[in-house]
């Protein structure tokens, strides 16, 4: 990729980043008072992504989307020029808590193609896989909260609409508690595993170079992180509550689990 090019595409992903905070304050804060500022930001990001695409374009005689990494580019611009327009129609400012992490997940992946320099210390290198480990952890464990809390609330809600008497369930929680409690660690997790996705997705790239994206240990913890950002989503913009909400966070929960088990075994090699 030329570097002129990949250049334009890490100043978008920066724009974008901006985005990200949005989605992540809107989640844990359930209102949104960066949104404005990001809008622009994503706008003013696609106008560079759109030159990035375009100078690779011309460098290459063909559209530029011979990798994966191309290709992610690409697609990232198609859904946020797609954005922009329904916005731009309909002021669908909820589905931003959607597109503005992928695209920003989707925009860092395509630039993080052109190998760079490794590790010039080895303190640094494991400082920040130990940094990526703990916001994973951090993660997980309010995702299993969550889920936790869906379960309990299911259970609860259900014997509600049965009017059991029963003293055992009298000590649950009430369901506003529950309610409560899972749109917070929700929001938590969410916010814990982006950061531990962008943070393992950068060493990776300095780890090994363009070959990362390859690894199956990546490729799980993506899927485990579209699995948390559809949850976020279905519950903070669709209003998912009961069933479909614990549903999901078990599916993601053992998404989770299924990443750490693949982390662990990564982990035994690289801490070699």
């Amino acid at each position: 990729m030329d570097e002129s090019s990949v250049l334009w595409l890490r100043v978008a992903a920066g724009l974008y980043s901006i985005g990200l905070i949005d989605a992540v304050v809107t989640v844990l804060r359930r209102r949104e008072s960066l949104f404005r500022i990001a809008l622009a930001a994503f706008a003013v990001g696609a106008l560079f992504q759109f030159v990035s695409i375009v100078e690779q374009g011309l460098a290459q005689g063909q559209l530029p989307v011979s990798d994966i990494f191309e290709t992610m580019s690409f697609c990232a611009f198609i859904i946020t020029a797609s954005f922009l327009g329904i916005y731009y129609r309909y002021k669908a400012a909820s589905l931003s808590v959607f597109i503005f992490p992928l695209v920003f997940v989707m925009t860092l992946v395509g630039a993080l193609r052109s190998p760079v320099s490794t590790w010039t210390n080895p303190v640094i290198r494991s400082t920040w896989l130990v940094i990526h480990v703990v916001f994973a952890l951090l993660g997980y464990a309010a995702l299993l909260f969550t889920a936790a809390a869906a379960v309990v609330y299911l259970v609860q809600e259900r014997q509600l609409k049965r009017r059991n008497t029963n003293p055992l369930y009298r000590i649950l929680p009430p369901l506003g508690t529950l309610d409560e409690l899972i749109s917070k660690s929700l929001g938590a997790g969410f916010a814990f595993i982006t950061i531990g996705i962008v943070i393992g997705s950068i060493w990776a790239f300095v780890e090994m170079g363009t070959g990362w994206i390859g690894d199956a240990s990546i490729a799980i913890s993506f899927v485990t992180w579209a699995v948390y950002l559809a949850l976020v989503f279905f519950r903070v913009s669709a209003g998912w509550r009961g069933r479909k909400t614990a549903i999901l966070s078990i599916v993601a929960l053992f998404c989770c689990l299924v990443t750490w088990l693949e982390h662990a075994h990564q982990l035994r090699r690289f801490v070699q």
